[in-house]
């Protein structure tokens, strides 16, 4: 039974994700230097996160829309990252956004408050006119 439903629930993700990749939101733009600032400061995020996680997919199309090319990383059973996201932020919680700023590592779950935190940081008011 188990086995059943782990297949029901990543066919039907998978389908979501292929939806969703379908029905992307145009990027933000930026001028070239924006951009590269923007993708400067982003070395310091990344994104743990299942590819077929609806909560996920909502994160990713946020980044898209946002113009956030950042590091995702997959926390299925078996990856490193799993291991990483576990003993950094306390749990295997996905989607969940690790911020390193000021030697300090911030570990962000739940997708509505990792989107309102990165439209705030690099959202319109950052765009090119």
């Amino acid at each position: 039974m188990k086995l059943l439903i782990k297949i029901l629930r990543e066919g039907l993700g998978s389908i979501i994700a292929f939806i969703s990749w379908l029905t992307r939101p145009r990027k933000l733009k930026r001028t070239p230097e924006a951009q590269a600032a923007v993708e400067t400061e982003l070395n310091n995020f990344a994104l743990y996160q299942f590819f077929a996680c609806p909560f996920c997919i909502k994160t990713r199309r946020a980044l898209h829309r946002l113009n956030l090319p950042m590091e995702l990383r997959n926390a299925q059973q078996g990856s490193p990252y799993r291991d990483e996201l576990a003993q950094g932020g306390g749990r295997i919680k996905v989607p969940c956004l690790r911020i390193d700023e000021n030697g300090t590592t911030t570990w962000m779950y739940e997708s509505s408050d990792i989107i309102a935190y990165l439209d705030k940081r690099f959202g319109a008011s950052d765009a090119a006119a």
